[in-house]
This record gives structure tokens, C-alpha cells and sequence, in this order.
């Protein structure tokens, strides 16, 4: 997939822990306002590669360019929102309450050492009104249910007003009505902040229903296009490297598409 002045531009990267390659010679442009999905097994690469475009991990080969500026000169943090691997397994007994912790996704943005103003209260209560939090803002986060804690990490992650929006298996660990929510919240963050998403998932099925484009990992980069033209079984065994079930991908219209 081609696109010009694009988000993320990875140009033939490669990566290894020692002697043992990860990422081989990947090339990947993701545009503005594009929905990513990024899929593969297990150990296939994709959170070394997050690491790496987050510039978390060091380019040891390659270029990858955020908004057309290096990785490692990239100064502009508040532009990319990251909710980690299983962010919310933490320490459930922590005193911190939802309001604080989303706060914390400020410091990109103010620095560190900055007292908190008014502003940054509403860009607070903002972000958590938007994942249907505020009420809870005084709530302790381990109090709250696995859904609510994962909604609490988006907050965080979208309070500095991001541009990119980085989700690395967000709904592991979450029963399937937090999961549909999670699809349905990212679906309306998306029209509202015009955020250009990445999510990882293992989930096939759910975010080939869900993504505008589709990226295919493990240690190469085997497929981007859309998800409709991924599938296969012959693609999806050649790929996985076993016999899986067999993807089939709906369209679900936004609002104000025709059904």
C-alpha cells in the first residue's frame, strides 16, 4: 500500500535480540486517518516493532519516520497515544484514582515538573468523557472491572490530543460485551478525533471486521492491503504456518454510509 506524507513510513528495518532476527527487512507506510490492523503468532515481531516506531527500541538498520521527521529526532510525544500490552495488569491495590491516572498521560505534553492548571483538568475530564468515564473519576482504578480499567488506559493515552493512536492486543483478558464496546468506542474516537489507529490483535476475525487495512507480521512482513482481499486458506496457512479457521469479512457501514 502507497501513500504520500504518511504517519508512519518504516523503511527496510530490521531487528534481533543478539543473534536472533525478529524483524526482517520490513517496509510499511501507514497513512493519515488509516485504521490499522496488524496481526501474527505469537513471537512474529509485532510488539518489537511497535517498540521500535514508538522509539522505545533503537533502529539498528533501517529508517522509521514519524510525520516524515526520524524516529530518534522525534520530539512531538503527545502527537502518539500508546496503550501498552495488558495495561491494566497492575497492582489492583494501588491508590490511584481514574482521574490521576489518566493525568499522568499529560507529561509528554507539559513536562514533568509543571503544576497542573485548569486546562489540564478539563483535557482530563474530557478524555475520560469520551470513554464514558467521568462519572468514575474519583473511583480507585483497581476497583474498577476489567472493561472500565482498559477504558481508563485509552483515556490516558488520548488526553494529550493525540494524532496516532497505538493499541498493542487491547482487549486481551476483557469478557466479549467490554470487547464489543472497546470496537464500538474506537469506531467513534476515530470520526470524532480523526485519529489515524494501529491495533494489534490476535483476534482475525473481530478486526478484519473492524480495520480499514490489514498488516500481516511474522518476522516479514507477509501481506498490507485490505482486509477483504487477505484470507485465504492457502494465504492464512502459508502465514500462520498451521491450519487455522478461515477469516470472513463483513463491512460494517459508518454512520451515514448507505447499508
Amino acid at each position: 500500500m502507497v501513500t504520500t506524507n504518511p504517519v508512519i513510513d518504516v523503511r527496510d528495518v530490521s531487528f534481533g535480540y543478539g543473534k536472533d532476527l525478529v524483524l526482517d527487512r520490513i517496509n510499511l507506510r501507514v497513512a493519515r486517518g488509516e485504521y490499522l490492523g496488524l496481526i501474527g503468532p505469537n513471537g512474529s515481531g509485532k510488539t518489537t516493532l511497535l517498540r521500535l516506531i514508538l522509539g522505545l527500541l533503537p533502529v539498528t538498520q533501517g529508517e522509521i519516520r514519524l510525520f516524515g521527521t526520524p524516529v530518534q529526532r522525534f520530539r512531538d510525544r503527545w502527537r502518539v497515544g500508546y496503550v501498552a500490552q495488558k495495561a491494566a495488569s497492575f497492582n489492583t491495590a494501588f491508590p490511584a484514582t481514574v482521574e490521576e491516572v489518566v493525568r499522568t498521560g499529560l507529561t509528554a505534553r507539559r513536562g514533568l515538573l509543571k503544576r497542573f492548571t485548569s486546562s489540564d483538568r478539563l483535557a482530563v475530564r474530557q478524555a475520560l468523557d469520551r470513554v464514558g468515564l467521568l462519572p468514575y473519576k474519583d473511583r480507585l482504578v483497581g476497583r474498577l472491572s476489567g472493561g472500565q480499567q482498559q477504558r481508563v488506559f485509552i483515556a490516558r493515552a488520548l488526553v494529550s490530543r493525540p494524532e496516532l493512536l497505538i493499541l498493542d492486543e487491547p482487549t486481551v483478558g476483557v469478557d466479549a460485551s467490554a470487547e464489543g464496546q472497546f470496537y464500538r468506542l474506537i469506531r467513534s474516537l476515530r470520526k470524532e478525533m480523526g485519529l489515524t489507529v494501529i491495533l494489534v490483535s490476535h483476534d482475525i476475525g473481530a478486526i478484519t471486521q473492524e480495520v480499514s487495512s490489514l498488516a500481516c507480521l511474522n518476522r516479514r512482513l507477509f501481506y498490507h492491503g485490505s482486509p477483504a482481499d487477505f484470507g485465504t486458506d492457502e494465504q492464512l496457512c502459508e502465514f500462520y504456518g498451521h491450519e487455522v479457521v478461515r477469516i470472513v469479512h463483513h463491512h460494517h457501514p459508518e454512520e451515514g454510509e448507505g447499508a
